[in-house]
């Protein structure tokens, strides 16, 4: 198994990638601690992971054969991200890898004159500035232990832009710059930062994801007809799946990727390659 032993803390584990990632995760050997908020936002026009949602992904992991704790926290809070890594540290000691997958959609579909601060802030606060707080976290262990891998889930708007997503591209972005500036402050220490970007992620009902569903109600897309739409733009004709980016991150958290570091690794179908 390619994760044997292997300590993993998940944020946005309750559905989507997250849900995928760790259930993965867990198949290849690792023990996790999966991170959701676990409740709404007001100002998230869609819902998001609850309890009910990050407690089946921890069961589906726990019949992979994995030790898991569940840790209900939003990215955006210090004292919620110093909890979370006071239970991974409690219950295995160390942690060897961390996924930041936490991360919203919306609200989105506005100009960038539109957008309110309090928007701007929500999209910044969750989706750059949680990764950034849940690696302060939780990086001090992986240097101290000489070892580690992070892995900073951005997307394709890290690369490119999209019109009325401004708050969003901005976040993802940035998350790449990041990994790129953590990258190289860790490599001394042989701790590794990687971006992964995925394209358009089909909603698998499995994993209850949605993302790709509230991208197209931002963009006033027909949700009966925004895969066959996204389809249009894939140069491989067909959508990423859930377990294509899970395959991706095993790759980056385990020991095949050991020289890896800095980079962005891309799962778009080629998208981005236009």
């Amino acid at each position: 198994m390619l994760l044997q032993d292997k300590i993993i803390v998940v944020t946005g584990a309750a559905r989507g990638l997250g849900r995928s990632c760790a259930v993965r995760f867990a198949r290849e050997g690792a023990d996790l601690v999966l991170v959701d908020i676990a409740k709404d936002l007001a100002a998230v026009p869609y819902p998001l992971g609850s309890a009910d949602q990050l407690e089946h992904t921890a069961e589906l992991c726990r019949k992979e054969g994995a030790a898991t704790v569940t840790v209900a926290a939003d990215v955006r809070e210090r004292e919620a991200v110093q909890e979370v890594a006071r239970q991974a540290f409690d219950r295995f000691g160390t942690v060897d890898v961390l996924l930041n997958g936490a991360g919203i959609a919306a609200p989105s579909g506005k100009a960038v004159h539109e957008i309110s601060e309090d928007e701007w802030d929500l999209m910044v606060g969750v989706d750059l500035t949680g990764a950034w707080r849940m690696t302060k976290a939780v990086v001090p262990a992986m240097i101290e232990q000489r070892s580690g891998s992070v892995i900073n889930v951005a997307s394709t708007a890290g690369l490119v832009g999209y019109r009325h997503f401004a708050g969003y591209v901005a976040a993802k972005h940035g998350l790449i710059g990041l990994t790129k500036a953590a990258a190289l402050d860790y490599g001394p220490f042989r701790v590794r930062v990687n971006a992964l970007c995925p394209g358009s992620v089909r909603d698998d009902p499995l994993h209850e994801g949605r993302m790709l569903a509230e991208i197209a109600r931002s963009l006033d897309v027909d949700v009966d007809e925004h895969e066959e739409i996204f389809v249009q733009s894939q140069p491989m004709n067909t959508l990423i799946e859930p377990q294509d980016i899970a395959g991706a991150a095993v790759w980056l958290a385990g020991n095949d990727s050991r020289q890896v570091t800095g980079t962005t690794l891309t799962v778009d179908g080629g998208f981005s390659a236009r």
